[in-house]
């Protein structure tokens, strides 16, 4: 199958990952598989187990769980689809993030094992990793998308987007937004005053990923495509009005 099809790399929640994305799909048109136009990227991310490398989803033995895998060997399964090619990018840009996620998930499958249920930790890791997105933005705006506020959040401090800054961090919602629809929703960390680099991004990620603030239950859903500047039908007066997907006010947390 051609991984690419279908994937554009100059949408805006691509942009972090615009200028290596573009050349990687261009090889991935020709018919180079995932794994190796991810390998070929050189990833400097060191692990204990040695460099990081993308490899066919068959290496890893069936009896084996992927997280431990990959912590094992520092190898990650890779089939030629998007959702694994969008985990691959995330890889190469926030290694030290996923670094973090995937240390937890192993330690909690070395403690408890594999069983029907994740547990509240490996839960939260996971909708994360598949979900998640990082905020940088003014405290307004916060308290605004807490409480549901959507008005306020996109319409009446929608000046103050121009100095905020969403990061997609998960890749099935990198995979998702491949085709976009008004309620496909993010679960939001937010990071206040991160630099804006990539390595600044990653180690901020890396930070707020620890136990104790996971347990916290710190993600805060946001319809991606309500950001403006995102989806040209957000300029329109109702498009904030559909209680479908801008669920109604509640009282802000703190």
């Amino acid at each position: 199958m051609n991984v690419a099809a279908g994937f554009d790399p100059s949408r805006p929640w691509l942009a972090p990952f615009s200028p290596r994305a573009a050349a990687m799909a261009a090889s991935l048109a020709q018919g180079a598989e995932a794994a190796a136009v991810l390998s070929d990227a050189r990833p400097d991310i060191a692990r204990p187990a040695g460099p990081l490398r993308f490899v066919q989803a068959h290496a890893a033995p069936s009896g084996e769980a992927y997280e431990a895998y990959i912590h094992r060997t520092a190898e990650v399964p890779t089939r030629d689809n998007l959702h694994d090619f969008f985990n691959g990018l995330v890889w190469l840009h926030f290694p030290r993030a996923k670094r973090r996620l995937n240390a937890l998930q192993a330690a909690e499958i070395a403690r408890d094992g594999i069983g029907a249920t994740r547990g509240l930790l490996r839960d939260a890791l996971t909708l994360f990793d598949e979900n998640g997105a990082v905020l940088d933005a003014p405290p307004a705006l916060w308290q605004a998308l807490l409480a549901h506020d959507w008005q306020r959040l996109f319409v009446h401090e929608r000046t103050l987007w121009r100095e905020a800054r969403l990061l997609v961090f998960g890749h099935a919602l990198l995979e998702k937004l491949v085709t976009p629809r008004k309620a496909l929703t993010a679960h939001v960390l937010w990071a206040p005053g991160a630099a804006r680099s990539i390595a600044a991004d990653d180690a901020a990620i890396e930070a707020a990923l620890t136990p104790s603030h996971l347990a916290g239950k710190p993600f805060a859903p946001l319809p991606v495509l309500g950001v403006p500047g995102w989806w040209p039908a957000n300029e329109a007066p109702g498009f904030y009005d559909d209680a479908a997907v801008f669920r109604p006010p509640r009282s802000p947390r703190h």
